[in-house]
């Protein structure tokens, strides 16, 4: 097909491009796709495809038309790509179509391509490790906060205090100063689950009885129109729990899983503690390459990309609809930078060698099977089930390609 294509713009992975389609060549078109609805129209009289070729190209003008100019558009699109080389990132948008009868067929072209980053500076980086020290103090820490996890709740007679759970029938005036049927809330003193106003209302109310007063909406209220408001409020506390910690002795180990003395919990929580520690520093230190190389090699990345990375997070949390656009807003440059960083490891993996092989995902689903003591077959099985076989084989080409620049880059602190 003859058609003019004439670039507009070329910056970074953009691509515009005019493209005009001859008069004649839409014609043609016009008649492919004249003939396909002659051989599928139904019209009173004639039987099925048996319609007049005129007949059914002026019953279905525009079906016919609109058809036409798809077909030609598609066949441009791709005459365009292979005659520029372009190697797409997303699928391309049309702008300014113009497509008056008789007249070529004439639209802009809007595409992004797949980067192709040099990287040609990959080595005489800086980069500082950061080892968190696990302190005595933070072990406690955690201790007490598996007690936490394991507190029960007790009913007491007492008013309520801050980390109290209560039980509250809860009444806000409306415009006309009416108390509307209290709705119940079940909260957590303390937590901000209620403006403070209200929680020193329920705070000054013994169980089973009922206080109201005026009550001052805070200033940095989320709701702007609520914001310095005066209420007035009514709290029936129907419940008050207070939370009961349980003895840290032997008992206490022995339940939160298989430690027979605290002791023994204590080494267990430190070693995790110890392990996280290393893999967040070791996170930082591959985070703080990829922000050097980002730095020594910029490159542009398709926004297609980016939006596409969004809306699967918007997704995997369940973004309501009224909350996507503060979402995207916010998490733009958090997804533009993983963009970043998963292109930069797969054209070093490519162009090193360093890509992990079936054999090396075989090897590492052995490892595991080996500390479940379990069948390989079995690991395998069950990975494979759960779509984990591609997320392990990234894993271990990541570690791979952070390896090799490891070895290229020095890094200060202890490894």
């Amino acid at each position: 097909m003859t058609i003019t294509i004439t670039p507009t713009e070329s910056a970074g992975v953009s691509r515009r491009m005019q493209i005009s389609v001859p008069a004649d060549t839409v014609a043609s078109f016009e008649n492919q796709a004249a003939r396909k609805y002659a051989t599928q129209a139904r019209i009173p009289g004639f039987r099925p495809g048996k319609a007049p070729a005129a007949m059914v190209r002026k019953r279905y003008a525009a079906e016919v038309r609109q058809e036409a100019i798809e077909l030609a558009m598609n066949e441009a699109f791709r005459e365009a790509v292979e005659r520029e080389g372009l190697k797409l990132a997303a699928q391309p948008h049309v702008h300014d179509l113009k497509a008056e009868p008789g007249q070529p067929l004439e639209f802009e072209l809007h595409c992004e391509v797949r980067p192709e980053p040099e990287l040609s500076i990959l080595s005489g980086f800086s980069v500082t490790r950061r080892d968190a020290v696990v302190t005595d103090e933070l072990i406690e820490e955690q201790i007490e906060k598996i007690r936490d996890q394991k507190a029960d709740w007790a009913p007491i007679d007492d008013k309520p205090a801050p980390g109290d759970m209560v039980t509250v029938l809860l009444s806000t005036a409306d415009a006309d100063g009416s108390l509307p049927d209290g709705k119940e809330y079940r909260l957590v003193l303390g937590g901000g689950q209620a403006i403070a106003g209200i929680e020193e209302l329920i705070m000054e109310t013994a169980p089973g009885g009922t206080t109201e007063r005026q009550v001052r909406w805070p200033d940095d209220f989320p709701d702007e129109s609520q914001r310095g408001a005066t209420k007035l409020v009514r709290v029936a506390l129907t419940d008050v729990k207070r939370k009961a910690m349980p003895a840290l002795d032997d008992a206490f180990a022995r339940e939160v899983g298989d430690f027979d003395t605290v002791q023994i919990l204590r080494d267990a929580v430190r070693a995790d503690m110890s392990e996280h520690a290393k893999r967040e520093a070791d996170a930082d230190v591959r985070g703080q390459l990829i922000d050097r190389i980002v730095e020594a090699n910029p490159f542009d990345v398709p926004k297609a990309w980016v939006l596409q990375l969004v809306d699967g997070y918007m997704k995997m949390y369940g973004v309501p609809e009224r909350e996507k656009q503060r979402f995207a807003d916010e998490f733009m440059p958090m997804a533009e930078r993983q963009v970043r960083r998963d292109l930069i490891i797969d054209t070093i993996a490519e162009r090193e060698t360093l890509t992990a092989s079936a054999s090396d995902v075989d090897a590492r689903i052995e490892t595991l099977a080996q500390a479940r003591n379990v069948d390989p077959g079995q690991v395998y099985a069950q990975l494979q089930k759960a779509g984990r076989l591609q997320e392990i084989e990234r894993e271990l080409t990541e570690d791979r390609v952070f390896g090799w620049l490891l070895e290229k880059n020095p890094v200060s602190g202890e490894l």
